[in-house]
Parts: structure tokens; sequence; C-alpha cells
């Protein structure tokens, strides 16, 4: 009769999947949300110089590609 259980197996290692993290969170009252975000908050991570180098060169690309957008679109509307 084992193989016709629905429930399986009850899982022992109290590791959650991502269903069951989300279905708890949206049961949760606003106030018990921030209190469980507060309770388990992760700080900023610390980034690499590459990263650092690769995020800024990021930044200038698109302030550069933000640029030429503006620029053809005030050729294209004279």
């Amino acid at each position: 009769m084992g193989k016709f259980d629905s429930a399986g197996e009850p899982d022992v290692s109290g590791a959650m999947s991502r269903d069951e993290v989300a279905s708890v969170i949206t049961a949760l009252e606003p106030d018990q949300l921030i209190a469980a975000k507060e309770k388990h908050h992760l700080p900023r991570r610390r980034l690499t110089r590459t990263e650092i180098v690769l995020f800024w060169g990021l930044r200038i690309y698109l302030m550069f590609m933000v640029g030429v957008v503006v620029y053809q679109i005030w050729t294209g509307a004279r």
C-alpha cells in the first residue's frame, strides 16, 4: 500500500523547498514579514577589484548609450 500513499515520505532533513518558503512568506502578516527580514538580514557583499572595475565600466557604457539614444531622438525630431 506504500506505493499508493500520496503523502510520501516525510522530509526529516529540515530543508525547505522554494515553494514551501514562498507559501510561508505569503502567509505572514506585514509586521511579521518585516521582523523576519530584519532577523535574517544579510549585509552587502564585498566586491573584488575586478567586479568594481566591471560595474564602473558598465555604468560608463550605460551613460554613453543613453547619450547616443538622446542624440538619435534629437536628430530624428529635427
